[in-house]
């Protein structure tokens, strides 16, 4: 697995789907003007433009481990406060944020509760923490269909249906684990649409995340294998992939 990658591979495999879940995530938590928010593990920014346009650029402040990731967060939104730092250990004191949100981050977490814990000390009393993770484990997540190709030529494969919040009811635990009140969750759902077939397959050559790593990892006739077997399974171009993330809130 790895994000060091460009952000522009990133925009390329998830950016096409994270940049619709954003304003999903910002309604989810309540994200209204005249609030100060904070992105934890930001990305390239998709969910740190959602933030800038509700509540403008010096309400915002952001931070990820990649390094590549924090500088084109940077060139993008030159106003915001954008930092590198992980999850577990944010730059930023007691209470200084209204609401603090994770999108598609808590999995990807070395210690998911430690840092949702450091999400609600950074958040301010009665402010609100929340975060989501793809639907992996409930197979509708974005990435559902490439891992079933997956399975079917390699079963004992590791995909990301076991990870930290990745399966009905696994995100609300952890944020109780962490302390957070008033716990609600939610199913949050995007709908994108795919021209072709080869479009959708190439920034898995990319080498972004799990999915990339594996595909990278292939020698060049199993790659060709498992980019048939996903063209199988597809539909016919054109297409629309419904993708569906769980959601959760909770109060600092």
């Amino acid at each position: 697995m790895s994000f060091a990658v460009s952000a522009n591979a990133y925009d390329r495999f998830m950016g096409r789907y994270s940049t619709p879940l954003a304003p999903e995530l910002a309604d989810f938590a309540g994200v209204q003007p005249g609030q100060r928010a904070l992105d934890v593990g930001c990305g390239p920014g998709a969910l740190t433009s959602e933030l800038v346009a509700r509540l403008g650029a010096e309400a915002v402040a952001a931070v990820d481990p990649s390094e590549s990731f924090v500088a084109a967060a940077r060139e993008r939104h030159a106003d915001v406060d954008v930092r590198r730092a992980s999850a577990e250990g944010l730059p930023f004191a007691d209470d200084e944020f209204d609401v603090t949100l994770a999108q598609l981050v808590v999995h990807f977490m070395t210690d998911p509760v430690a840092g949702l814990r450091e999400m609600a000390r950074v958040t301010r009393p009665g402010g609100v923490v929340a975060a989501c993770v793809w639907d992996h484990a409930g197979g509708r997540g974005p990435l559902s269909l490439y891992w079933t190709a997956v399975r079917q030529l390699d079963p004992g494969a590791p995909d990301e249906s076991g990870l930290a919040g990745a399966r009905e009811g696994d995100l609300t635990e952890l944020f109780g684990k962490a302390g957070l009140d008033e716990v609600v969750d939610a199913d949050l759902a995007v709908q994108v649409e795919h021209s072709s077939f080869e479009g959708w397959w190439e920034p898995f050559t990319l080498g972004v995340g799990p999915a990339g790593g594996y595909v990278t990892g292939l020698d060049p006739v199993r790659r060709q294998e498992l980019e048939e077997r996903c063209r199988q399974l597809a539909p016919p171009a054109p297409f629309r992939l419904d993708a569906h993330a769980w959601a959760t809130r909770g109060r600092a």
